[in-house]
């Protein structure tokens, strides 16, 4: 039989637990996001939304759609950018994207609050 080390666990005897406030802060920022994709998603697809706007914008003409592929290259070549070469390192320019969501959050909260109403909902 194999010999256990009694000190198997000394080594996470320093961990804490989360605080209540880290925990309410995470959670703050998930509603956040969640409330910027729900906007954003719903700005996009409802009636004369953005997308039939931009996909009447680029099948207008020829140049529109040449313009539409180098955005698509340029937005190809950020995600190679910000995406980590190697899955154990973290780039914090990953972040980036989860900020932008939450400040579009913050943007349909305060224009609730602002207004009494969800813009999108009008």
């Amino acid at each position: 039989m194999a010999k256990q080390d009694p000190n198997k666990y000394s080594k996470n005897a320093d961990i804490k637990a989360e605080s209540r406030l880290s925990t309410f802060l995470a959670l703050l920022r998930m509603v956040l996001m969640l409330v910027g994709i729900f906007g954003i998603t719903y700005e996009l697809f409802r009636e004369n939304g953005w997308l039939s706007k931009l996909l009447g914008d680029v099948f207008d003409s020829s140049a529109n759609m040449l313009i539409a592929a180098l955005v698509l290259l340029g937005l190809w070549l950020l995600n190679r950018w910000v995406s980590s070469p190697q899955k154990q390192d973290k780039i914090s320019v990953g972040d980036i994207p989860m900020y932008a969501m939450m400040a579009v959050g913050l943007y349909y909260l305060y224009h609730l609050f602002n207004t009494g109403r969800l813009m999108f909902l009008t």
